[in-house]
């Protein structure tokens, strides 16, 4: 499948980029965005734009986009609304490909000027083949290229990889980054659309689905001016990659401030559902659940799980953990099915019968008193049990360090690091925060970078592994008019 849009490339691997409304003072959102793609690292060249002139970390401030002697590719503009159709000018007459409007006060504030001020600026891009994002956005994010999301002068990134979104809402991608740097999500790319009077959601998923860096997406959307083309480019993305949607503004009340955000129309929660289900989409309902979902299928891929294993207790304290894992799982339609019996067997022997549960959940506690190397053989010894499809592992560092110490909970903690390479079994590890906050930054860091997902609670687990591993898909017709 084409793109509708052409080639989207130069919005994420711009040669060059003018930011028209930078300034010397460092306080302005202009300022910022220079700033940012300086730390960020990014290598086209930098052009900032002011009709005062002067210089911004070492680099001079053309008066304006004329008087810039090279080619520009991508303009970020942070000026006053009323400047638009004058820089939409400047940009045909230089040759602008893409221009991004960090401007807002257009269709969201529901005037009739705003509205027409838009119109106004879509007749003019058209007619000279430049594409428009938003207005009211803060853009493209491509940590590979070194450029980051929004006006931000620290130009976080994080490690480049190939998970990449498409959200209508500004804040909302900054959050996601934010938790993804966090938690060690690797971005490939993402695009904050705004008011989407041109290129919008649609056109990037597109742009995702055939974009062979990214191996999963991630979207927020609170509305669509055209449903029909969205449900089209949503199967196309579903059917090329697991694609995670979180749908905002599925109240009244959302509903309307998300008209007020952005400009959208906003169909029924109901609607919304039946079209994300019949795309393919895993409906997500928060910004956790959508970093939750894109977390597992970077680490473990798209995969099939009805069942799991749930294992506690890797010092003390297993049996209510057992009692609550259940239920979590349980409550999201995942079976926790009992171990084989040649398996309980084995643990039997393993860790003895007082104050052990044998089934699933298994409660592993008492092996700490027969040494570690009879606690990773328990471990083992269920995770290669096939009574379920993936293995659930919470760990309490607290309680780890009370019972085992610093040293011996660091050894666990590599040993379950190397489990699933050495079992073929997919794992997940929860673990909880608590007091030992740093230790237990430490070693979620060290498990993300062995490739195993860590959640903070068995019900944020459960979720997730419920929407992606039991999900369905399916491509009827709907209609979100």
């Amino acid at each position: 499948m084409q793109h509708r849009n052409g080639d989207l490339d130069v919005v994420f691997h711009p040669k060059s980029i003018a930011v028209v409304g930078a300034s010397s003072n460092t306080r302005k959102s202009g300022a910022k965005w220079v700033l940012g793609l300086k730390a960020a690292g990014y290598t086209g060249a930098i052009y900032p734009v002011s009709s005062s002139g002067g210089t911004i970390d070492g680099l001079d401030i053309f008066t304006s986009l004329s008087a810039i002697p090279n080619d520009v590719e991508y303009v970020i503009a942070s000026i006053p609304a009323h400047s638009v159709l004058q820089l939409l000018d400047d940009c045909i007459s230089k040759g602008v490909r893409v221009v991004q409007f960090f401007t807002a006060g257009f269709s969201e504030t529901g005037s009739t000027e705003g509205t027409l001020l838009e119109r106004g600026m879509l007749e003019r891009a058209q007619r000279a083949d430049l594409r428009i994002i938003g207005p009211n956005c803060i853009g493209s994010f491509c940590p590979e290229h070194g450029i980051p999301l929004g006006p931000s002068p620290l130009g976080k990134t994080g490690m480049p990889g190939q998970v990449s979104f498409v959200s209508q809402s500004g804040g909302i991608a900054a959050k996601l980054v934010e938790y993804g740097i966090g938690r060690q999500i690797r971005f490939s790319k993402g695009i904050s659309v705004g008011n989407s009077i041109d290129l919008d959601a649609s056109d990037f998923l597109d742009y995702f689905a055939d974009d062979e860096t990214t191996r999963c997406i991630g979207a927020y959307l609170e509305g669509s001016r055209d449903g029909q083309k969205l449900f089209s480019s949503l199967k196309h993305a579903c059917t090329s990659k697991p694609t995670v949607v979180w749908k905002g503004g599925r109240t009244r009340a959302g509903a309307a401030a998300a008209a007020s955000h952005t400009g959208s129309l906003a169909s029924s929660a109901p609607v919304w559902s039946a079209m994300l289900r019949q795309a393919g989409a895993i409906e997500a309902r928060d910004l956790e659940e959508l970093s939750d979902c894109l977390l597992l299928l970077q680490q473990l891929g798209r995969f099939r799980a009805k069942s799991v294993t749930i294992v506690g207790g890797l010092a003390d304290g297993g049996g209510g953990i057992s009692v609550a894992g259940s239920d979590a799982c349980n409550d999201n339609g995942l079976a926790v099915p009992p171990l084989q019996a040649a398996t309980r067997e084995h643990l039997l022997d393993l860790i003895g019968e007082v104050g052990s549960i044998l089934m699933n959940p298994v409660d592993v506690s008492p092996a700490q008193f027969r040494g570690l190397e009879s606690l990773f053989e328990a471990i083992r010894v269920v995770a290669l049990d096939g009574s379920s499809d993936l293995l659930i592992v919470q760990e309490d560092v607290d309680i780890m360090h009370s019972f085992l110490g610093v040293e011996e909970t660091r050894k666990v903690n590599a040993f379950l690091a190397t489990l699933p390479h050495e079992t073929g079994r997919p794992l997940v590890i929860v673990l909880p925060s608590g007091s030992a906050e740093p230790d237990r930054i430490e070693i979620e860091s060290d498990l993300l970078e062995a490739g195993i997902p860590v959640f903070p609670s068995m019900m944020r687990a459960a979720r997730s592994i419920a929407l992606v591993g039991l999900h369905p898909a399916g491509h009827d017709s709907v209609s979100l008019q």
